[in-house]
């Protein structure tokens, strides 16, 4: 008979605790099955599990990434649908663009996280509004040495980002 895999025992002996303990945070029963089980599969995902002497302590941390995102995702789809509530309707994507969009979104800012704000904005501007080193430094107020620095670091932190994914 084939060996359990280790995060068995550790959904078996903790899985309740965790969902209750998301629920508090969340407040709502069924987001916080929905983390839990990205918590779990974001450990069935990892190449070892590490020998647990606080399985606990070790599951907060990871939930707590995992709800870390989860806000994060929520945050960018409010800020997209704010933005896309302002738009024509002839213009307006279909529910499928929507979700393709959204998604991209979220991934552009996860591969951004940590940068300081001038830089995401920097970045955001040459990517998703195509403009050039002159006009990002006059809406941003910076030189446009700055400009191709922060471009440089954005870039590079997202190329890193994925090298790592």
């Amino acid at each position: 008979m084939p060996a359990a895999h280790p995060i068995t025992d550790l959904y078996a002996d903790h899985h309740r605790w965790l969902h209750a303990w998301l629920r508090k945070k969340l407040g709502c029963t069924h987001r916080a099955a929905d983390l839990a089980h990205d918590t779990y599969m974001r450990l069935l995902n990892r190449e070892e599990m590490p020998v647990l002497d606080e399985p606990r302590a070790f599951l907060v941390t990871v939930a707590q990434r995992v709800l870390s995102n989860h806000w994060r995702h929520e945050r960018v789809e409010r800020a997209f649908l704010e933005t896309l509530a302002q738009w024509p309707e002839a213009v307006a994507p279909s529910a499928e663009e929507k979700a393709c969009l959204l998604e991209t979104l979220v991934e552009i800012d996860r591969l951004l996280d940590g940068l300081p704000a001038v830089v995401k904005r920097a970045f955001l501007h040459a990517q998703l509004d195509g403009m050039s080193h002159t006009e990002i430094a006059a809406t941003l107020g910076i030189s446009i040495s700055s400009v191709k620095r922060y471009l440089i670091k954005a870039g590079t932190q997202c190329y890193f980002a994925l090298a790592l994914d």
